[in-house]
C-alpha cells in the first residue's frame, strides 16, 4: 500500500516511525565526528539549512509554486522552539552520557500530554497520567545518578530539550498546518550561534563527513517526518516515537564506542521504556475498541 492511500492516522504513524528511526542515528554521528560542540552545532545546522533550501528550490521548479514554509505565527513560534531544542540537545550530548540523554528526552510525550491538556484542552486519560507518574520515577533515578556522577548540567539540558520539543509539537498540533519545513529552516538559528561561538578560535572537526551526512540527510528526514506527524496524530502520540531513539541510540553507541550505561541509568531507562510501551499498547487497544463500536 503506497503512502498516499493510507488513512490520516496510519500516515502519521508511518511518518513519525521513520522520523524516530532516523533520529536514533543523530548522537552516534555527532560522536563519530570527534569535534567540539560549537563547530559541530554550526556545521550540522548549516548543512541542514542548505539542503532544505535546495529541496525548496527543487519543489518550486517542479510544481511551479513555493511550498508552505513557515505557516504564520504558529510556524514562527515552532521554529524558535525547534532551534532552541537543537542547542539544548547538543549541550546535553556533550555534558552527560548518551543513555542519560535519550532516556530523559523520552519524557517528551509526557510533557506533550501536559501541554496539550493545559493549552489545547485535550485532557489525557488516566492511563497517560499513570504512565507519567512512572516516568517521573524513571527520570528521577537517572537524574539522581547524574548528580552523583557530576552530570547535573547535561541531564538538566536533556530534560529541557524534552520540554521544548514537546512545546514545538504542541504548537504544530494546535495549528493543524503543515510544519514539515519549519524545524529545517529553524536550523539557521543554531548554525549562526554555533559558528559565532566557534569563530575565529577553533572550527576544527576531526571527521566532518559524519556531521555533514547527519545534517544533510539524517536530520532533514527526522525533522520533516516528526514535524509533519502532528497533522495526523496527537502531541503525545508523536512524542511516543522518540522512544525509537531512546531504545536504539544507546545500542548504536554501545556497538561503536563500547559505552555501557550505569546500573541506575539502565533501571531508570527500563522504567521509562516499560511505561511508554505499556501506555502505547493500551492506547492502541482503546482506539481499536472505539473504532469497532
Amino acid at each position: 500500500m503506497s503512502l498516499p492511500t493510507l488513512s490520516g492516522h496510519r500516515k502519521g504513524l508511518a511518518l513519525t516511525a521513520i522520523g524516530g528511526l532516523a533520529l536514533s542515528m543523530d548522537i552516534p554521528l555527532v560522536r563519530l565526528a570527534e569535534g567540539k560542540m560549537w563547530p559541530i552545532l554550526g556545521l550540522r545546522s548549516i548543512t541542514t539549512a542548505l539542503v532544505t533550501l535546495l529541496i525548496i528550490a527543487a519543489i518550486r521548479m517542479l510544481k511551479g509554486k513555493w511550498p508552505i514554509l513557515i505557516p504564520g505565527r504558529h510556524g514562527i513560534a515552532a521554529g524558535l522552539l525547534y532551534g532552541l531544542s537543537t542547542l539544548t540537545f547538543l549541550l546535553s550530548v556533550f555534558n552527560t552520557a548518551t543513555a542519560n540523554v535519550v532516556f530523559i528526552v523520552a519524557f517528551n510525550p509526557m510533557f506533550g500530554a501536559l501541554l496539550s491538556w493545559i493549552f489545547l484542552k485535550e485532557r489525557p486519560p488516566v492511563s497517560t497520567l499513570l504512565a507519567m507518574a512512572a516516568m517521573i520515577v524513571g527520570v528521577g533515578l537517572i537524574a539522581h545518578d547524574g548528580i552523583s556522577s557530576g552530570h547535573t548540567f547535561g541531564d538538566a539540558m536533556a530534560l529541557l530539550s524534552a520540554l521544548i520539543l514537546a512545546a514545538a509539537i504542541t504548537v504544530g498540533r494546535a495549528s493543524r498546518r503543515n510544519m514539515g519545513f519549519v524545524p529545517l529552516l529553524a536550523a539557521m538559528f543554531p548554525a549562526i550561534l554555533g559558528f559565532g561561538m566557534a569563530l575565529p578560535a577553533d572550527v576544527s572537526i576531526d571527521h566532518p563527513g559524519w556531521i555533514i551526512f547527519n545534517g544533510a540527510i539524517v536530520m532533514p528526514v527526522a525533522f520533516w517526518c516528526l514535524a509533519t506527524g502532528p497533522r495526523y496524530l496527537s502531541a503525545p502520540e508523536v512524542g511516543m516515537f522518540y522512544l525509537l531513539e531512546t531504545v536504539l541510540a544507546p545500542i548504536w553507541v554501545w556497538f561503536i564506542f563500547a559505552e555501557i550505561p550505569t546500573a541506575m541509568t539502565l533501571i531508570g531507562g527500563a522504567i521509562l521504556i516499560i511505561a511508554i510501551m505499556t501506555h502505547s499498547l493500551w492506547m492502541a487497544r482503546a482506539r481499536g475498541v472505539r473504532q469497532r463500536r
